[in-house]
C-alpha cells in the first residue's frame, strides 16, 4: 500500500501509523506491506540511546516538538520542504540483513539524486547521503522481528537553519545541505515521482 498524503502530518499521527501497519503484519504475515511518502510540521526526533547533549538550544520551540523514538541514530530535524518516506516492510521477503537494508535506501536516493543530475555519494562508516560536502539525507530505521519502521528524509527546498538547534546526527562536523541549493526552485513535487519510481524499482514493490 501506498500512502502520499497532500497536507503536513503531525509526526505522532505518522508514527502510529506505522506502528499499527507493523502489528498487522505481526498477526498476518501475508497482510500487504506498506510505504508513506509525507512532510511533517517542525519537529526534531531523537533514536534510541541518543545523546541529549546533541541538542544545542533548551528553547521551547524544540522542547515541545521533541519525540524520543525507536529508531536507530541520533537526533534529527523534520520540517516542511523535506521529503519523508516512511516504509514498514517484511525483510523476509527481501533480504534478512539490516546493513544491505541501509545500503538499499541508500541506493535509492543516490539514484533520486542521479536522475537530477546531481552526483551523490556515501562517506566510509556513515549512514546517508551526501551532495559535495553536504549531507542532504538522513536515514534512520527500526525493526522487530523483521519487520521494519521508519525511513529516509531528504531536504529538498526547507529551512535549514532549524538544523543550527542541534548537532544533525550527531556529527559535529558536517555541514546540512538542501537540494534546492543545487538546483534552483526545486520542490518537493518535482522530487516525488522520482522517489515512488526508485522504491518501486529497488524493492520491487507493486502499489495498491
Amino acid at each position: 500500500m501506498f500512502f502520499e498524503p497532500s497536507e503536513l502530518i503531525d509526526f505522532e499521527i505518522a508514527w502510529d501509523w506505522q506502528k499499527n501497519w507493523q502489528r498487522t503484519l505481526f498477526e498476518k504475515p501475508l497482510a500487504p506491506q506498506a510505504v508513506w511518502m509525507l512532510q511533517h510540521p517542525n519537529c526534531y526526533t531523537l533514536g534510541r540511546g541518543s545523546d541529549e547533549e546533541n541538542l544545542l538550544s533548551k528553547c521551547s520551540d524544540i522542547r515541545s516538538n521533541l519525540y524520543r523514538i525507536d529508531r536507530g541514530g541520533e537526533v534529527t530535524c523534520h520540517l516542511p520542504g523535506q521529503l519523508v518516506v516512511y516504509l514498514v516492510l517484511d525483510l523476509r521477503r527481501f533480504k534478512t540483513d539490516l546493513n544491505w537494508y541501509l545500503r538499499e535506501l541508500e541506493n535509492v536516493l543516490l539514484d533520486v539524486l542521479k536522475r537530477l543530475g546531481l552526483s551523490g555519494h556515501r562517506v566510509d562508516g556513515l549512514t546517508g547521503v551526501w551532495v559535495g560536502d553536504f549531507k542532504v539525507a538522513s536515514i534512520g530505521i527500526g525493526c522487530r522481528r523483521w519487520i521494519t519502521q521508519h525511513g529516509l528524509a531528504l531536504n529538498i527546498d526547507c529551512d535549514l537553519s532549524r538544523f543550527g538547534n542541534i548537532i544533525p546526527c550527531g556529527l559535529k562536523h558536517h555541514k546540512v545541505g538542501k537540494l534546492s541549493s543545487f538546483i534552483n526552485g526545486l520542490k518537493v513535487e518535482d522530487v516525488k515521482p522520482l522517489m515512488k519510481d526508485e522504491l518501486f524499482k529497488h524493492f520491487g514493490l507493486k502499489w495498491l
